[in-house]
């Protein structure tokens, strides 16, 4: 699943329909599955690429928003784009009329901030299937309180399960429904970023191509199995599968790393009401479905 599948790959610009970010799909398919995928903060899309146009090569359509990308972004206002995104992809004519999305298999990706915003994103739609949060960092209102009451599927990838940046562990632990929970070894969160960034030549943030690599078949065989119900795939979604260069874990086994005094102080109170932190119902960007409602695509340079 780390080898790009058997289809071609075309990328199309979502902002003709209103929203920027991009699209990636196989070149041709009908009730096709689709997934929303939300970037982490202050990270181009352009460094996904390679990543989007994975999931793109084994038959799964991707839409990606271009917004939320300032100093302060707003979590709730990226899952409505998401959610947006997601809209577009189910509703407006793809390439030439040789794509389309099923409507009901669907779901949400995200990575790091992005992760948490995709969690929030699953709770304003009904036919989300699952939802792959990829080294989640934390949000607000915290996506744990939101996990807690999503009945569908969820995969978490964490580098680590015991630091204060990434809440992989109270996420799992926190899940409505089935999660799988697993760290890729030798990982970093900054690793699953494509490309070479300015902080990598002072040895911070470095690209890890086997982070991304290992991470990618995860997602890839994982989504293939909930969205499509492919049996072939199913041990991703085996929560105890014993699957190279990762470790699963069980989010309900009490000790799963030390505590510390600082677990205590940052974890959040998951009890506690979602109150005035609901979801808003306001939509994203308005979807221009004008004229001929189609969001054209294209071969991307190799």
């Amino acid at each position: 699943m780390s080898r790009r599948g058997p289809h071609r790959v075309l990328r199309g610009d979502l902002a003709i329909a209103g929203m920027p970010g991009v699209v990636f799909t196989p070149e041709s398919g009908f009730n096709l599955p689709a997934v929303a995928f939300g970037h982490h903060w202050l990270t181009n899309l352009d460094r996904y690429t390679t990543t989007l146009k994975h999931l793109a090569s084994w038959g799964i359509v991707v839409v990606a928003p271009g917004t939320e990308r300032g100093l302060l972004p707003s979590a709730l206002r990226f899952a409505a784009d998401l959610d947006t995104a997601l809209t577009l992809a189910t509703e407006v004519r793809l390439g030439p009329g040789e794509i389309s999305v099923h409507s009901k298999k669907v779901g949400f990706v995200g990575h790091g901030f992005g992760a948490g915003a995709a969690v929030l994103a699953a709770q304003r739609r009904s036919t989300t299937k699952a939802v792959a949060a990829l080294f989640p960092a934390q949000v607000s209102p915290p996506s744990e309180q939101i996990a807690a009451n999503l009945g569908i599927p969820g995969l978490v990838v964490a580098s680590e399960l015991k630091s204060l940046s990434c809440n992989a562990r109270d996420l799992a632990r926190s899940w409505g429904g089935d999660v799988v929970l697993r760290t890729v070894e030798k990982s970093t969160s900054s690793g699953f970023i494509e490309g070479r960034r300015l902080a990598s030549w002072f040895g911070l943030g470095k690209s890890e191509r086997k982070t991304q690599q290992t991470t990618r078949a995860l997602l890839t065989g994982f989504l293939l199995h909930q969205l499509t119900g492919d049996k072939t795939y199913e041990h991703f979604s085996d929560a105890f599968a014993e699957i190279k260069r990762t470790t699963a874990f069980d989010p309900t086994q009490s000790g799963l790393v030390p505590q510390d005094e600082f677990d205590e102080m940052f974890s959040p109170d998951l009890d506690g009401e979602l109150g005035e932190q609901s979801l808003p119902s306001a939509s994203g960007p308005e979807v221009d479905r004008s004229i001929s409602q189609r969001v054209r695509l294209s071969l991307p340079g190799r």
